[in-house]
């Protein structure tokens, strides 16, 4: 083909990529920001090959090229990077295009989410009358380049990740006789200040297809939990959407959520009113509640619609394990594995799923204040079995060691013994605050 486009990527390995965005994402935050974006670059280039034949190279750098095979697919050719600075890299990279007969090359990375492929068409026509095309950052560099042959100039000794990136390429260009040709100015997503820009864009994508099941999770000042836990469910969610539902945070819960790509609603700080909020805007066959500091076991999708398969279940749960060390954590487990599976009472930290209809049907969490989540599990008990997943959620150990082992499943058991003896939901959520 006498087209290329080059692709610069790196794999999304937390702690050594997009780095600059970990101070408001964490590491693994910022891992995912770069693993959508690269999928987000590489849709537009689709969208690119569906209107002129271009080849294709993903320029990758952090793991080896099968890696990238495994996450990208077979679709691209893959080069890795070179060594060196930026502009040895990219100079390699158009080295290698040329070297394959290309007679027009376009490089990119995939820190501008506002490329199209549009744009792209613009980028090659312009370089059948011109040496060089350049797309202009609005911080002072380019997010595109595009030559029609190789000019070393442009790549040597050049300041990189400055303002005056732009302006010497222009320059260089001048010297060596090129007349160039700039395309509009867009923005890259590289600094925390920048996130509202790829937040907007990503929280306007459409859905691939339907989810089956709808995560809702609600959180009230949560973003050190959710930087923990929310990337990991996001890579998880192969065929779900996570509703994040705020209650009112005054620290950076909402920001977090909405980076990441996870659907946000706020709603008022009552956890029962926050999941009945996020089950009516939820457009998957299935709910699953789940509390923001806890993780989801591998395969979970398939693992809750075998257990809500059964005509006779009308809901589910998963087992718990408590991140933390001692035999007090393991005595809590077993107790929990008890009760599930004798008695069918999972509690809303074990991730209590089911049916959409028979969430609806039920009417939802009825709006108390405490116990919102036992509540329900006694109404669901009366509609069929309440069935264990044959899997764990691992849930933070903050709740057990700030209070102890031993008083927090005195707690525990103090407010379910006061709701069955009829204590009303107010006073025991007014007695569980003050002891916590």
């Amino acid at each position: 083909m006498n087209e290329h486009l080059i692709v610069f990527t790196r794999y999304p390995e937390p702690g050594k990529t997009k780095t600059r965005l970990e101070p408001a994402l964490g590491g693994a935050g910022a891992a995912l920001v770069q693993r959508q974006m690269t999928e987000h670059c590489l849709r537009t280039v689709k969208a690119l090959q569906q209107q002129r034949p271009v080849q294709v190279w993903v320029c990758y750098a952090g793991e080896a090229e099968a890696a990238f095979r495994d996450w990208l697919g077979e679709t691209w050719d893959y080069l890795p990077q070179a060594e060196g600075d930026l502009g040895d890299r990219m100079a390699a990279a158009f080295t290698h295009a040329f070297s394959r007969e290309a007679k027009r090359v376009v490089t990119i990375g995939i820190d501008c989410p506002d490329i199209t492929a549009d744009l792209l068409v613009e980028a090659f026509d312009k370089l059948n009358h011109q040496g060089v095309v350049l797309g202009p950052a609005s911080d002072g560099g380019y997010y595109l380049i595009g030559l029609q042959r190789l000019v070393p100039e442009l790549f040597e000794d050049m300041n990189w990740s400055t303002e005056t990136v732009l302006a010497d390429s222009l320059t260089r260009a001048a010297t060596a006789g090129l007349k160039v040709a700039q395309l509009e100015v867009l923005s890259d997503v590289d600094n925390p200040e920048d996130l509202p820009q790829w937040t907007s864009y990503h929280s306007n994508l459409p859905p691939a297809s339907e989810p089956l099941i709808s995560i809702i999770m609600p959180v009230r000042n949560e973003a050190a939990a959710l930087g923990a836990y929310l990337p990991e469910l996001l890579q998880q969610a192969h065929n779900s959407e996570v509703i994040v539902v705020d209650g009112h945070s005054n620290d950076q819960s909402v920001t977090f959520a909405k980076a990441l790509g996870a659907r946000v609603v706020e709603g008022p700080a009552n956890r029962a009113q926050q999941m009945n909020a996020g089950a009516a805007i939820a457009i998957g066959k299935i709910l699953l509640f789940l509390h923001g500091d806890t993780r989801l076991p591998e395969g979970f999708e398939s693992q809750i619609s075998q257990t809500l398969a059964p005509a006779n279940v009308a809901a589910g749960a998963f087992e718990l394990l408590i991140d933390g060390e001692g035999a007090g954590l393991r005595r809590v487990e077993w107790g929990v594995r008890q009760r599930s599976r004798r008695f069918g009472w999972p509690y809303g930290d074990q991730g209590l799923f089911l049916v959409r209809s028979q969430f609806e049907a039920l009417g939802g969490f009825a709006e108390l204040p405490i116990m919102e989540d036992f509540e329900l599990v006694q109404r669901l008990r009366k509609k069929g079995k309440v069935a264990i997943a044959p899997a764990a959620v691992v849930t933070s150990g903050r709740r057990w060691q700030s209070l102890g082992v031993g008083r927090t499943m005195l707690v525990n058991q103090g407010m379910i013994l006061g709701y069955f003896l009829g204590v009303s939901p107010e006073v025991l959520a007014r007695w569980y605050r003050g002891i916590r």
